[in-house]
């Protein structure tokens, strides 16, 4: 049902990316401030997008996959955050299951965006 090797490059990008925005986060406190929230929501996304994008396989596998690989990265990112001290224990919570809505929103537009939708 889940293509694990699509899912694990997508989740890869997914969480290269969230710990680059949580470590620049750190050091730039206007991005702690005004990206942290918006920017994990658009690359969880983003990952589901690429997930669905490079499978087609249908709208629905496309969202559970997208849905798994936006909130694997947001995950790994958040708790990396958690571990700076620049987010909360809530903000890991509420991050990781809004990751999950967005990475699946992300597949479905993923796979509209290929030939086979």
């Amino acid at each position: 049902m889940i293509v694990t090797a699509s899912l694990e490059r997508a989740a890869l990008v997914g969480t290269i990316t969230q710990l680059a925005m949580f470590v620049l986060g750190h050091f730039v406190p206007w991005v702690a401030a005004n990206v942290f929230g918006f920017g994990s929501m658009m690359i969880a996304a983003t990952a589901g997008y690429l997930y669905a994008r490079e499978v087609a396989l249908g709208y629905g596998r496309g969202a559970l996959g997208g849905a798994l690989a936006g909130s694997i990265g947001a995950a790994l990112g958040l708790i990396f955050a958690f571990t700076l001290h620049d987010v909360d224990r809530m903000s890991v919570l509420v991050g990781s299951l809004s990751a999950v809505l967005t990475g699946a929103v992300g597949g479905v537009f993923g796979q509209l965006s290929t030939k086979t939708a």
